[in-house]
């Protein structure tokens, strides 16, 4: 929930637009010298003497991508940082700063957006990125939370969706599934909370998967751990949307088409007990479920011998001709066309 009802509440007009964006950044530290100057000034500096710049940006809005009835505030701003994280390291890239822009109703008092920050502020600590910025506003829609990621890598390390090559390997970093079975879960609780207030639930069976929906972890460590193996990936995207969405995106951004063999999708012991609670297909939560924040990667065959016995990595299919098409082989060796189900926030709802 939002507050405490005994806790006392700072309204924000105490303090202003420039008193409360001092106050909730004072705390940030800076983590890179490409930082020259930070919040405070009309504008930030920044300086890559050898590399190229990556800029992406993520907007949250209540109702749409979150729920504050489970949704802890802290947990949100860790979130949100995650989210564009994500996407700088999707292109193979070191992130090193943040801007953090939110847009606040009346109901939020100064405690409220102080939990937020925190949140912010440890994934800023935690991931070494400099918060180097932002805007707030008020909003009559509850909380809008917009955060741009900016990064760097040198020019030939960089990985984007539009250059796997037929014949390349398909590779996932960790398990998928989670965060949209901790979703559930917690949808199914606030559901239960709506009839019996007083009931209190124990997740603690649940504990990965809710922890996957509330404070996913971006795959910072995929970067470094690729360039010590001496593996280059031929082209990257993020999940977020869903794994059957982002293998379209590369195939069709890279001209190709591919094989995905369901028998090689990576899922948590957790994911395969709750789908079968809820009475859902894994490998259907696996392909659509989204916001997992891992890695999809393509590599040429020749670094298969280096990667093959890595834990952090699944091989789960082949790129292939593009008139060839996109396939789900099954368990039972059936091939399927892969149509994309993800997450779609512009989707009407039914």
């Amino acid at each position: 929930m939002l507050e405490d009802k005994n806790q006392e509440r700072t309204s924000l007009s105490e303090l202003g637009e420039f008193g409360l964006i001092d106050h909730l950044t004072k705390h940030f530290k800076i983590h890179h010298k490409s930082t020259v100057v930070s919040v405070g000034d009309d504008a930030a500096v920044l300086k890559f003497p050898k590399s190229q710049v990556i800029v992406t940006t993520d907007l949250l809005v209540e109702g749409v991508h979150f729920d504050l009835s489970y949704v802890p505030l802290k947990h949100l701003g860790y979130k949100a940082v995650m989210a564009n994280l994500s996407d700088v390291y999707a292109m193979n890239a070191e992130a090193t700063q943040i801007t953090v822009s939110i847009a606040v109703s009346n109901r939020f008092p100064l405690e409220a957006l102080e939990e937020l920050y925190a949140g912010i502020q440890t994934a800023c600590t935690n991931y070494k990125v400099d918060l180097i910025g932002g805007d707030t506003t008020s909003s009559n829609v509850g909380l809008v939370i917009s955060v741009t990621a900016i990064g760097h890598a040198a020019p030939k390390k960089i990985a984007k969706r539009s250059t796997a090559k037929v014949g390349d390997l398909l590779v996932v970093t960790g398990d998928i599934g989670a965060a949209y079975m901790g979703l559930q879960i917690l949808e199914r609780e606030k559901a239960v909370f709506k009839v019996n207030p007083n009931n209190q639930p124990d997740l603690e069976q649940y504990s990965y998967l809710i922890e996957r929906q509330l404070k996913p972890e971006a795959r910072k460590d995929v970067r470094g751990i690729l360039e010590s193996l001496e593996v280059q990936p031929t082209s990257m995207i993020d999940i977020s949307d869903g794994l059957s969405s982002e293998v379209l995106h590369i195939c069709k951004n890279s001209g190709v088409g591919c094989n995905l063999y369901e028998d090689k999708i990576p899922l948590d012991p957790q994911v395969i007990s709750s789908c079968e609670e809820f009475e859902l297909d894994s490998t259907t939560i696996a392909l659509s479920g989204g916001e997992d924040y891992e890695l999809l990667f393509t590599i040429s065959q020749d670094d298969f011998p280096k990667i093959k016995a890595n834990p952090n990595f699944s091989i789960i299919g082949h790129m292939t001709e593009e008139k060839e098409g996109i396939h789900l082989i099954t368990r039972a060796d059936t091939k399927i066309p892969l149509v994309a189900r993800g997450w779609n926030a512009l989707q009407k709802e039914d």
